[in-house]
């Protein structure tokens, strides 16, 4: 659906037991396990995807085209393109995206907005049904 306007791999990683204080900007793909205290924006002149790890906490704003979310964010978010709600996610603030995909699980306190040019677009996550062996 997004074709090249979404980013499929990740450049740069932060781990466990890494916590940034300080506002973070990057290019291209990024994955956050550890803990951000500061901003995460993503440069707006090429596409860019950030992985937030259920094992994650950012506390800032975050501005990224492509974002996945199965930790916690406590701040304002800010998707381009496609924002992913894994079922553990958490996000404590207010939330702008142009196409949402939410699972089960997931959580939002704050207030969804749908960036309104196009079409929206929403995505349910079926849960898998596991194959029957008869």
């Amino acid at each position: 659906m997004f074709g090249r306007n979404t980013k499929n791999t990740i450049d740069s990683l932060i781990g466990t037991s890494t916590t940034i204080e300080g506002d973070l900007h990057f290019k291209g793909g990024l994955r956050i396990d550890g803990h951000v205290k500061g901003n995460v924006i993503a440069d707006t002149s090429e596409v860019s995807m950030l992985v937030i790890s259920e094992l994650a906490k950012v506390e800032g704003e975050v501005r990224v085209a492509h974002l996945v979310v199965n930790g916690e964010i406590i701040g304002p978010v800010f998707s381009s393109e496609l924002l992913e709600l894994q079922p553990k996610a958490r996000i404590t603030g207010d939330v702008y995206y142009r196409a949402l995909e939410m699972h089960g699980g997931a959580l939002v306190s704050g207030k969804l907005t749908h960036d309104q040019i196009g079409e929206p677009v929403l995505k349910l996550a079926a849960p898998k049904l596991a194959a029957s062996g008869t």
